[in-house]
């Protein structure tokens, strides 16, 4: 095996630093707006419909665009998109403390969506084609630590900067990430794009980004308006024949943007299965558990967020450990396990009462949490693992949609079964008022009590409270019960069958800057 040099080993490091730095700043932006989200609210005097957007508008853009910009990277360079993305990140990001509403709030959450799509494709296929072999397992698990950072210190590094400073301020320690990775890109990194890449599928692009688009319009609208609701219907019908339109697109593209031949081999179903785990044992309640904490239980922001460090901890190291793990166990069986002591978790989890301390409620996100990490730090190698290497872009862009837009989906899907679940207990408690309860489940679910409390103003708080954590305990079940499964199909599916060899043929030269 040739040695590296000690400067060729020490371009490769800031180049994984560069990546690991846009890393944290992505989860961080996450986390960073959940938290803020009720005081946010409280700024611009928003409705709880379009505080979601909040949250999923960033999401929404960020899922939709990623197999786009692996693509784009493939074929304009991997140094060039990444730097173009992270640094409209960081303008982005100093943008939204200057929002004058909502809605412009909103659409500047969007655009950083785009761009740190841009960063995310640019920066891991960057990666790829810098380490080989375990070497790029280990770089990917460090990747993955990463992003543990933002989401462990994103949730309390929030809360003091809201009390201290007010929730822009968090978006400016954003910028200075970003920035810091931009300056680091720009110097070590070297560029490389696919020489075959035969130019951009963007009716595939288009088609996807407004599927996407549309469906998750649908699962928001859907709390507010009944799932009967005609307009909720020919939304969830768009969708489908959008989504339809998407797969006939691709068969037809000589490049398309989602080689749907893939699917063919099982391995590959499987880790885009193992893609869309955390979404419903893990991120959806970075989401829920802060506006939970603040909004209903009426714990501060700087509580929650040292409640949240519980679930995301081990974000910081595991990842890294399962990484190391692969020389002596199969990544099925270590992912596996992870999702099965997070199932265990959450279990744990919706069986804690409600009047439990915060070490209580501590044990069971810190086990779910553990869990999580152990697949966290393995799926982005084994993304690229499963198509040729030149393919690096479109392998990260296909990953990473399925787990980001996954998430963008699985918080719009989650959040309206909450705000369904809530209404349903709600009405169960008060059939005289059963048709108000609806309305007054959209403000408890975005951490509104006091909106909650006015659309109902003869009902004790407590017993608006008393709903929302009875339909919470539910959910938790229900996300035990997919995570079970999940964890099932990715013992069966992920050491199977996968490309050989003769299936992967092909190599690219990089492009030197």
């Amino acid at each position: 095996m040739t040695m590296l040099s000690g400067a060729d080993a020490a371009q490769k490091t800031w180049v994984l630093l560069a990546v690991c730095i846009a890393a944290i700043t992505m989860p961080l932006n996450f986390t960073a707006a959940a938290v803020a989200l009720p005081a946010i609210g409280r700024t611009y005097g928003a409705d709880p419909l379009a505080l979601n957007w909040v949250t999923n508008a960033f999401m929404l853009t960020f899922g939709s665009c990623l197999m786009l910009g692996g693509a784009l990277a493939d074929s304009y360079g991997r140094k060039r998109l990444f730097l173009a993305g992270v640094s409209g990140f960081a303008v982005l990001s100093a943008g939204l403390t200057l929002a004058p509403s909502l809605l412009w709030f909103d659409l500047l959450r969007a655009a950083q969506g785009i761009a740190a799509a841009a960063a995310l494709s640019g920066g891991m296929s960057a990666l790829a084609q810098e380490f080989e072999g375990h070497e790029r397992m280990r770089a990917f698990s460090f990747v993955g630590s990463s992003f543990g950072i933002g989401l462990a210190f994103g949730p309390i590094a929030s809360g003091l900067m809201i009390k201290a400073f007010g929730w822009s301020t968090i978006f400016l320690m954003i910028t200075a990430l970003a920035g810091i990775s931009t300056v680091a890109g720009l110097r070590f990194m070297r560029e490389s794009r696919n020489r075959q890449a035969a130019g951009i599928d963007w009716p595939g692009a288009l088609s996807f980004t407004w599927a996407l688009t549309v469906f998750t319009d649908a699962m928001l609208q859907a709390p507010h308006s009944g799932w009967s609701d005609p307009w909720v219907v020919a939304l969830l019908i768009c969708a489908l024949l959008s989504f339809m339109g998407f797969v006939f697109i691709e068969r037809r593209v000589a490049q398309p943007m989602l080689d749907l031949s893939l699917f063919r081999y099982p391995r590959f179903v499987g880790v885009q299965l193992l893609a869309a785990a955390p979404a419903y044992a893990f991120v959806v309640l970075l989401v829920l558990l802060p506006i939970r904490f603040v909004g209903i239980d009426g714990m501060s922001e700087i509580n929650a967020g040292r409640l949240m460090i519980a679930l995301s901890a081990p974000l910081l190291v595991l990842p890294v450990v399962a990484g190391a793990l692969t020389r002596w166990l199969s990544p099925s069986t270590i992912c596996g396990i992870g999702l099965l002591v997070s199932a265990a978790g959450l279990f744990w989890l919706s069986h804690v009462p409600a009047a439990s301390t915060t070490i209580e409620f501590a044990w069971p996100m810190l086990v779910i949490g553990v869990g999580i990490s152990l697949p966290w730090g393995l799926m982005d190698g084994l993304a690229v693992s499963v198509v040729p290497k030149e393919r690096a872009g479109m392998a990260t862009g296909i990953f990473s949609t399925t787990r980001v837009a996954g998430e963008g989906v699985a918080v719009a899907v989650v959040t309206a079964l909450l705000s369904a679940l809530t209404s349903q207990h709600l009405s169960d408690a008060l059939p005289q008022a059963a048709a108000m309860t609806s309305n007054a489940a959209q403000h408890l679910v975005t951490g509104d009590l006091s909106g909650a409390a006015s659309i109902l103003p003869s009902v004790a708080r407590a017993l608006l409270v008393t709903g929302y954590r009875e339909a919470f305990s539910t959910l938790l079940l229900i996300l035990t019960t997919i995570t079970l499964a999940t964890a099932a199909v990715v013992f069966l599916f992920l050491d199977r069958g996968t490309p050989g060899d003769d299936d992967l043929a092909g190599s690219e030269q990089p492009v030197q800057a």
